[in-house]
């Protein structure tokens, strides 16, 4: 797999930000050691879609690439948020993709064996709502067949769907890896059991990371859609009454598990929707730690970390990134970062037994 060769994960590094401020630069291959008996690891199973589609503007006969981007709805499986770009690939830098065709509401898209129809055009000429013609189950044959991973371009060479799959994936609902999880191998997951760490696991529809467009980056991340099992909910429980640590893995389990808190703290079971931004000064209710990649200022992931240290440690942190040669894209490194004390903290209500 290419993604497997991208980076030997023995090599992989993880810089563990306390919450006292002190770091350490590790190898990732020890994550599995870093955490107490009876803390939780909590990941995001989410499968990746094959969501970048490329096809005809019926109208005008040009080239277009649609990237699928959020659901619109998860009683109406066959609409979708969408970003659109003009003709070519990923090997060119998304910021530097030519423009899409005109669109119109109502405009036909080909798309491969996939037809699809420009509902409406939002606040942006790039930003559309779009629904395929057909079945939930012809769009996803749909997809298969003629689908592609979204990529960037400092992977060249074209990704294949096995490639953006963690070790944990499930369910298809993410529009982009829950990069996070690639840390994660059966190794250290069987360490984790032997030490009495707990496992749980949440499906989360992660979205895109970049549109190359400012302006459209600025709303990111778009509302995205959870589903939180009620067995880890329980597990969540546990480990909070033991006043052990609840670690997420990626930014896409920090935003479902704060989007599920209750205001004493306990999390709900069930379907729901994420919403806004997590970032500086957004208390936090739930998560005690984060497990991320390592992400620039500016960027809706490193907007996220704000909740969990303020801007002096996180320039620190950015800082020994750098020095010591991590790297960035989602086969990259990692960064595991603990919430400071009394940082953003919501005041829980006592939990109930």
């Amino acid at each position: 797999m290419i993604a497997a060769d991208r980076l030997d994960r023995q090599s992989a590094r993880l810089l563990v930000v306390e919450a006292d401020g002190t770091m350490r630069d590790l190898p990732r291959a020890n994550l599995g050691t870093l955490f107490d008996p009876g803390d939780l690891v909590v990941a995001n199973d989410a499968a990746t879609l094959p969501a970048s589609l490329h096809g005809t503007h019926r109208q005008c006969g040009k080239t277009i690439e649609i990237r699928l981007a959020g659901w619109l709805s998860p009683s109406a499986p066959v609409r979708f948020l969408a970003i659109v770009f003009g003709s070519g690939d990923h090997r060119t830098r998304t910021e530097d993709r030519l423009p899409p065709p005109a669109l119109s509401s109502g405009d036909r898209l080909q798309l491969g064996p996939l037809q699809a129809r420009v509902e409406r055009v939002l606040d942006h000429p790039r930003l559309v709502e779009l629904s395929f013609e057909g079945t939930r189950a012809a769009m996803f044959a749909g997809l298969a067949q003629h689908g592609r991973p979204i990529q960037y371009a400092h992977v060249p060479e074209p990704l294949a769907l096995w490639d953006v799959w963690t070790r944990i994936a499930a369910r298809p609902v993410a529009f982009e890896s829950p990069s996070a999880s690639f840390a994660l191998d059966w190794r250290t997951l069987h360490a984790w059991r032997r030490r009495e760490i707990g496992f749980a696991t949440l499906t989360h529809a992660a979205g895109i990371s970049s549109t190359g467009d400012p302006a459209l980056d600025s709303r990111l991340p778009f509302d995205e859609p959870y589903h939180i099992p009620e067995c880890t909910v329980a597990q969540v429980a546990r480990a909070q009454l033991r006043g052990s640590r609840i670690i997420a893995i990626g930014t896409s389990v920090v935003r479902a598990l704060e989007a599920a808190a209750n205001p004493d703290g306990s999390v709900r079971a069930g379907d729901g929707i994420a919403t806004g931004r997590i970032a500086c000064g957004t208390p936090l209710g739930v998560v005690d730690a984060v497990l991320t990649g390592v992400h620039q200022p500016g960027e809706s992931h490193f907007e996220l970390l704000r909740a969990f240290a303020d801007d002096s440690l996180l320039a620190r942190a950015s800082t020994a990134l750098t020095a010591c040669g991590y790297r960035a894209h989602e086969f990259g490194d990692s960064m595991l970062l603990n919430r400071q004390p009394l940082l953003y903290r919501r005041e829980p209500s006592p939990r109930a037994t």
